[in-house]
This record gives structure tokens, C-alpha cells and sequence, in this order.
């Protein structure tokens, strides 16, 4: 795949007010599931809502309004507007989700449609639900001693949410009651950094300043098991789409792949530091991980570490085969649709970058159908050859 090329980069709009470094970091970017809209958490207790370009073609247009000094991103969309919420403290997480259509739900939508909703982790332990269209203010969810870190509404809009906090606990939250608290889990001893729910709803990762992640069942709210593999904190995680894949990302500067289902690791993926990249290698974890993410078939993963570097890799192959310079990066995002990854930086920024398209392959598209409704263990009950096995459970590719 060819290098990944800058498209556009956003610059917090208004001056810093506060002198201490959380204020202008960006340590969350997120898309809507439909891809139509961006959010930003820019520092300064405000959340920029981006009505996201249709194509390429609009993306490289944004990237010249914004080189001539214009601000024509916000009407890309025609009637969508870049919306500002102002969340009144300092924002870590954000997650989307729809609200399913419904008479007598509580967003009041012009429309017999899903609406779009947000949900905001913030500094002082809040958790703030916005309806997009509208901009109001849907719930303030209370519960949490300290930052939340980071969110996770459940793919399959039952509008369960889960959050990860500095009080070291998560939090799982039911939106269709009027934001109810769940349950509250414990198990971790540091802080909590990441929260990813599976594809097919059954599964919760969370990653804590802690040497392993912990796995637990959405249905039980139960732990499953530890996964115990790295040399230093797990700071960020993620599950394939068809949900047979876990990645994990640490300040040990490795990715490893884990089947979810048996805990097995399956593959370690090494941040080793560019030739050019070897002016920094000089201090201790240079390249540790900050963020790692899957792309939306489910073949590369893209990773930002602390060396300045995006990488992209292939899931089959061992070693990157894509890099790109970026400074400071915090967190990372492919796009619903592909083609784009989002960038977000210690400085505030957000970046956006071309990532490789791919046509998937028959057999990858069989074995991505097959594992959204199999677990490793039925898959290895088939009566079925060996090889065909190892290939369904990603053993090989």
C-alpha cells in the first residue's frame, strides 16, 4: 500500500484558557456508525461536531478552503451545520450511537428516524448525552469519582453504554431507561484507559495502567479472564468486526493479537524504530503505544506511538506496510467506510490521513460471515479439515 498522505488537519478554533496540558490534548476522535458525522474533543471543555465530507474529492476541497483561510468544511453537507457543544469541563471520551425510532423515546426527533446521539466523558466524572441534530442536552449520568476516560455504546443500538474511569472501576449504563446505572465493575487496581465492546455484543475489554486486560461477558457483566502477555501497561484496545480478534496496545511498544474466546495470543506485533525515526530512540519507550484500532474489513490495524509515527499494518504480515510522520499523536480512528484514518494529537489537532482501500478477499469475506455468529470453540467443533480450521481462527491466513 502507498504511504499515507495528509488530507486536512483542524486546529482548535479559540485560545486556551487554562495552563495545564489536559486542556488542549485530544485523546478522542470519533465517527458516527453512518459516517456522516466527526467529533472532536478539542480541549477546552468543547466538542466540535463535524458534518463529515461525502468523499475524497470534498475532503481534498476542506484541505484547500482551510489552506486559503476559509471555513467551508461545515457546509459540505448542505443542510448539516458543525455544531459546538460546550460541556463545561474538560472532555477524554466520546461515543455515538443511534437512538432507534420510536413514539413515545425521550430525544424528540423531527423526524420518524434513529436519531444520532453523543456521549461525553468528562474531567470531573460526568458523563454528558447529546442529541447531534439538535445540540440539546439528552442526560448527565452521575456515578463516576473521577475522569472518564473513555466510552463504549454496545454496536447493536440497545443503547447500553459503558464507561472506563480514573476511579479505576467501568461503569454500564442503560439509556432506554432514562440512563440507568447497571452495574459497576471492579477488578482493576489503576486506572482505567479504554473500553471496547465486540461487534456481536458479547464480550468487554478494558485496558488499565496494568500489565494485562481484563476480558468480561456483556450478558453476565461477569470477568471472563485476564489476558497477560505484555511487559507494561495496556493502554488501548480493540475488537475485529466479525469479533474473533482482540488487539491490544502497551507502553511495552507491542501490539499483540488475542483470540478473545480461549485467551490464546496469537501474533506480536513489534513497534521497532525507522532509520529516521532514530534521532528519538535515544529515551526509554520511545515507542510506546498510545492507540490501536481495526480497520473496517478487518484487515490492518493502525497504530500511533509515542516515536511520531502512524503505522498501518496488514494483519497477515509481521512488520508495517505503511508509515506516516505525525508529532505527538494520542489516539486513532478509521473512518465506518474506510479509506481514512483520524488522527489526534497532544497539541490539540486532529489529522486526517488516506488509508490503503482493499477489496477483500472470497475467503476472507466467508470467514468474517462465519465468525460474526461462531466462536473459536464452535468453529473448532466442525467437522470440518484441519487447515480450514486454523484459517477460520485466524491461526492462518
Amino acid at each position: 500500500p502507498e504511504e499515507p498522505v495528509l488530507l486536512a488537519e483542524l486546529k482548535p478554533g479559540r485560545p486556551q484558557r487554562y495552563d495545564w496540558k489536559s486542556s488542549c490534548e485530544t485523546w478522542s476522535v470519533a465517527f458516527s456508525p453512518d459516517g456522516a458525522w466527526f467529533a472532536w474533543s478539542q480541549g477546552h471543555c468543547v466538542v466540535k461536531l463535524i458534518p463529515w465530507p461525502l468523499g475524497e474529492a470534498e475532503l481534498c476541497k476542506t484541505a484547500e478552503r482551510k489552506g486559503r483561510g476559509g471555513k467551508g468544511e461545515a457546509r459540505s453537507r448542505g443542510a448539516a451545520k458543525e455544531k459546538t457543544l460546550e460541556c463545561g469541563q474538560i472532555v477524554w471520551g466520546l461515543a455515538f450511537s443511534a437512538w432507534p425510532a420510536a413514539g413515545e423515546t425521550e430525544p424528540a426527533c423531527a423526524v420518524a428516524l434513529p436519531c444520532l446521539i453523543l456521549a461525553t466523558g468528562l474531567n470531573d466524572g460526568q458523563i454528558k448525552v447529546w442529541e447531534v441534530q439538535t445540540g440539546h442536552l439528552l442526560f448527565s449520568l452521575l456515578g463516576h469519582q473521577d475522569v472518564v476516560r473513555d466510552l463504549s455504546f454496545a454496536p447493536n443500538g440497545s443503547l447500553i453504554l459503558v464507561s472506563a474511569s480514573r476511579d479505576k472501576t467501568l461503569r454500564v449504563w442503560d439509556l432506554s431507561r432514562d440512563g440507568r446505572q447497571v452495574q459497576v465493575l471492579s477488578g482493576h487496581v489503576q486506572w482505567v484507559y479504554c473500553c471496547s465492546i465486540s461487534p456481536d455484543c458479547s464480550m468487554l475489554c478494558s485496558a488499565a495502567g496494568e500489565k494485562s486486560a481484563l476480558l468480561w461477558s456483556m450478558r453476565s457483566y461477569t470477568l471472563i479472564r485476564r489476558l497477560e502477555g505484555h511487559q507494561s501497561s495496556v493502554v488501548s484496545c480493540d475488537f475485529s468486526p466479525d469479533s474473533a480478534l482482540l488487539v491490544t496496545a502497551s507502553y511495552d511498544a507491542c501490539v499483540i493479537m488475542w483470540d478473545p474466546y480461549t485467551g490464546e495470543q496469537l501474533r506480536t506485533l513489534r513497534h521497532v524504530p525507522l532509520q529516521s525515526a532514530l534521532d528519538y530512540s535515544s529515551e526509554v519507550h520511545t515507542s510506546s503505544l498510545r492507540s490501536v484500532c481495526f480497520s473496517p474489513e478487518g484487515l490492518y490495524l493502525a497504530t500511533v506511538a509515542d516515536d511520531r509515527l502512524l503505522r498501518i499494518w496488514a494483519l497477515e504480515l509481521r512488520s508495517p506496510v505503511a508509515f506516516a510522520p505525525m508529532t505527538n499523536g494520542l489516539c486513532c480512528m478509521y473512518f465506518p467506510h474506510g479509506g481514512f484514518i483520524a488522527t489526534g494529537t497532544r497539541d490539540g489537532h486532529v489529522q486526517f490521513w488516506t488509508a490503503p482501500r482493499v477489496l477483500s478477499s472470497l475467503k476472507h469475506l466467508c470467514r468474517k460471515a462465519l465468525r460474526t455468529f461462531l466462536t473459536t470453540y464452535q468453529v473448532l467443533a466442525l467437522p470440518i479439515p484441519r487447515k480450514l480450521k486454523e484459517f477460520l481462527t485466524y491461526r492462518t491466513f
